[in-house]
């Protein structure tokens, strides 16, 4: 596949060299000199010095060849123009990502679709989705439903009372009789195993697993994480994804309490948000988190524009009662220092945003997917086709690809976690665990 990529930030770069590596042709657009001469020695891309904007600079990376356009710059009118410039050429799939909130619309949705955009992006919206997610399910570091809502991945750290540390998959199976679940990795420093059933659980690892969300809080109890319940959030930054959150949470009825330095902003936040109390304040001044109740705040989310001051107000704010912690975080290598320091999980936008885009990329009937930053893994739901080869033989015989793992399926109304006697049938979706070195053989593999 080629993809010409426009815009060598974080999303762009961490797209370029994703797709680089797994060896499709990527062409990436940067106006920058210094990113353009710095990512031209890291990126095994075409790496071009011009903006998206120009038809110019389009038809030197030969835009008119490309599979797939992805504009994901810092303005949203370059973004725009760069789509339709490409839509003019012919390629065939266009996404834009957009940070004007008022360009999120249905209404601009559809526009889009008129200029030959096919997926518009709002990486606020994204986010607090995500954060939303993180937020429901208070054991785990790393969450994404899949069938609607029916199967859950999650991510769970294994401490040292953990009832789990120590044991192998063949007897924590053995502790599980009455659930189903299927265990895709273990993150244990930097490594990222598929196990199998005589490897040993740890304390410091990072258990991945899937199964139907109406059997978790067995799993949980199994698991040794106790059921909390969620019902007070203190939200610092009152931006677009702050606003977000909360808004989402305050329809659910919990007891959101937003904090913001800027108080033309907590007065227009006040205006907007009904159910939320909206407070004029920083995260590093104690005696307001104390006032407010900081001590019996179930979770504290922190998401201003600042990454070192989400991580340090989170771990402000747990050492002073906060059950749990959760930090924006956009650089990458904050994103694996946090939780080891004791934020309890990071949501990066980079990978948010770039986790919706590559849904575009995946051959395919790919319908959603979620990656995971710790290992660099992606969680990807799609759907089998007919003509597959894999059909109507026990998955014991079916040849997996080495990284990869068949987490859930769901067959008309029914959610199957798989054993080695079931067999996969066209139409099933398929909800697939895979290590980036596995990604081009999975998708062949599924297709």
């Amino acid at each position: 596949m080629k993809v010409v990529i426009v815009g060598a930030g974080e999303v762009g770069y961490h797209i370029a060299d994703r797709l680089s590596r797994e060896g499709q042709n990527v062409s990436l657009i940067e106006k920058s000199p210094d990113k353009v001469r710095a990512l031209a020695s890291k990126l095994n891309a075409l790496v071009v010095e011009g903006i998206g904007s120009s038809a110019e600079v389009l038809e030197e990376v030969e835009i008119q060849k490309a599979d797939l356009f992805i504009a994901v710059t810092n303005q949203d009118e370059v973004n725009l123009i760069s789509c339709m410039l490409a839509n003019e050429f012919g390629v065939p799939k266009i996404v834009s990502r957009i940070r004007n909130i008022e360009y999120a619309g249905e209404e601009w949705a559809a526009n889009a679709r008129k200029l030959g955009i096919d997926l518009l992006i709002n990486p606020q919206m994204v986010v607090a989705k995500d954060l939303v997610e993180v937020i429901s399910y208070p054991a785990a570091t790393s969450v994404a439903e899949f069938a609607d809502g029916r199967i859950v991945f999650l991510g769970y750290p294994i401490g040292r009372d953990n009832p789990l540390a120590g044991i192998t998959l063949v007897e924590l199976g053995q502790r599980c009789t009455n659930c189903r679940f299927v265990v895709a990795a273990l993150s244990r420093k930097q490594e990222t195993i598929i196990p199998r059933g005589n490897d040993t659980i740890i304390a410091g690892d990072i258990l991945y697993f899937l199964c139907r969300k109406e059997e978790l809080e067995r799993i949980n109890y199994i698991f040794g994480f106790e059921k909390r319940r969620v019902e007070n959030i203190m939200i610092l930054g009152g931006g677009w994804v702050g606003e977000g959150v909360a808004r989402k949470l305050g329809k659910q009825k919990l007891r959101v309490k937003i904090l913001d330095r800027n108080r033309d902003r907590c007065e227009r936040l006040a205006q907007r948000l009904a159910d939320v109390i909206v407070i004029h304040a920083t995260g590093t001044d104690v005696d307001i988190l104390y006032e407010e109740g900081i001590k019996d705040t179930d979770v504290f989310v922190a998401v201003t524009q600042e990454d070192e001051s989400n991580i340090l107000c989170s771990l402000l704010a747990k050492s002073h009662g906060a059950k749990r912690a959760i930090a924006l975080v956009n650089q990458p290598q904050y994103v694996s220092l946090a939780p080891v320091i004791g934020v309890d999980a990071c949501i990066s936008p980079r990978l948010s945003t770039a986790g919706a885009i590559l849904k575009y990329v995946r051959r395919g009937q790919v319908l959603s997917m979620a990656m995971v930053e710790e290992c660099e893994a992606e969680v990807i739901e799609l759907i089998l086709p007919e003509r597959s080869r894999i059909l109507g033989k026990p998955l014991k015989e079916v040849q997996v690809p080495r990284g990869a793992i068949i987490g859930a399926l769901v067959r008309a109304e029914e959610v199957i976690i798989p054993g080695g006697q079931d067999q996969l049938a066209a139409g099933d979706r398929a909800v697939i665990f895979t290590l980036p070195k596995a990604v081009a053989h999975v998708e062949e593999f599924f297709s």
